[in-house]
């Protein structure tokens, strides 16, 4: 199947341009300026970008990704997809060992369907001054034999391990997770900057939502923040829903790493897409109000309702990035932190046909996974 989409804005690392693209068997073949050499599916002048790559999302459409419940994962999948979010990773929260094993061995099979891109344990491996809404009664000593196991309930799609590196263990836990292949995040932590250099220097390169769940930046006590945001080898996740992250601050996070080291990500959990109401996250109950989710008890936030094309369009208005920065930062650079920019996360000859066209407003107007449309623009 060949098909020419013309009359398109092309978003790019580089910048946007008028042109066209060509898309055989799944993949983009070729990319133009100007006017299409022949006749094709007219863009209208609308924007073309690459689909959008999520690396924490906990479900959506009421399904939730800790219960492991192919159902409703395929709901929430379906849902973020619709919303131009083309390749997810699964997180998880913290739970009983068995039942982490059992989660992550149910969603594996969604992973080897291609539905999911990998499975993310956020905890039990956390700090319990900065847990969130994990529940504390399950949070667990760091162990790399212990983690071992989990790898192997993921049959080999265990793609990223949420960790504070200042627990006893962390750091072999650490390394441990890199040899295997395994992204270690650093959070969900208490650890100061010198803690966390640590944990960078024993491979730590991700921050799961940078400053959330951990100490804020000080200038006497730096803290996380400074660490994380000053080293190369780290990239840095952003909760863009204009209530983890004040747009201040978040505005200066991306001026200190660059759209080359930050990730939008959701954070979503089961109420994306829902109304409010109540709702689980793991073993915590959440309510939901005014799309806001917080536990129930204590009001600790709980994950988000945000989407990545809401998160990208608050970059821009919000924050004042360019297009092409905020395009990069939900899908080049978190395909980069995946190990899949070969494949995805922009628009060139030779990459999967993953792609989201976007209204001049920037809402999702259609939407492209392999070639084939899953929202016909």
């Amino acid at each position: 199947m060949s098909l020419t989409l013309s009359d398109a804005r092309i978003v790019t690392p580089e910048g946007t341009h008028d042109g066209w693209l060509t898309i055989e068997d799944g993949r983009i073949t070729h990319v133009g300026h100007g006017p299409a050499p022949r006749d094709g599916h007219s863009l209208g002048g609308r924007y073309v970008a690459p689909g959008f790559v999520d690396i924490h999302n906990h479900g959506g459409a009421g399904g939730s990704f800790p219960a492991g419940d192919h159902d409703g994962a395929r709901s929430a999948i379906a849902l973020h997809e619709r919303h131009g979010t083309t390749t997810m990773v699964a997180s998880l929260v913290t739970a009983a060992l068995d039942d982490l094993e059992t989660a992550a061995s149910s969603l594996a099979d969604l992973c080897d369907d291609g539905l999911l891109a990998g499975l993310h344990f956020e905890g039990p491996y956390i700090a319990r001054a900065r847990c969130g809404a994990h529940d504390p009664a399950l949070l667990r000593e760091p162990s790399p034999r212990e983690f071992e196991r989990l790898v192997k309930a993921g049959r080999g799609h265990v793609r990223m391990l949420t960790i504070a590196p200042e627990l006893p263990g962390a750091l072999d836990t650490v390394r441990a997770a890199r040899e295997q292949g395994v992204i270690a995040a650093l959070g969900h932590s208490d650890a100061g900057y010198e803690q966390t250099l640590a944990g960078i220097e024993a491979g730590g390169s991700v921050a799961t939502h940078l400053f959330n769940a951990m100490p804020p930046l000080g200038h006497r006590a730096p803290g996380p923040v400074a660490a994380l945001l000053e080293d190369d080898r780290v990239t840095v996740e952003l909760v863009n829903d204009g209530v983890h992250v004040h747009p201040a601050m978040l505005r200066l996070a991306v001026r200190a790493a660059g759209p080359g080291r930050t990730a939008l990500i959701t954070d979503a959990m089961a109420a994306t897409g829902m109304g409010d109401g109540s709702y689980v996250l793991g073993t915590m109950r959440v309510d939901v109000a005014g799309g806001v989710a917080r536990l129930a008890e204590g009001g600790s936030i709980a994950g988000s309702t945000l989407t990545m094309d809401v998160a990208v369009r608050r970059a821009v208005r919000d924050v004042g990035l360019s297009l092409p920065e905020a395009v990069r930062a939900a899908s080049l650079t978190p395909a980069r932190v995946l190990g899949l920019d070969g494949e995805i996360g922009s628009i060139a000859a030779g990459k999967a046909a993953d792609l989201v066209v976007l209204s001049g407003d920037l809402e999702v107007a259609g939407v492209m996974k392999r070639g084939r449309w899953t929202v016909e623009p």
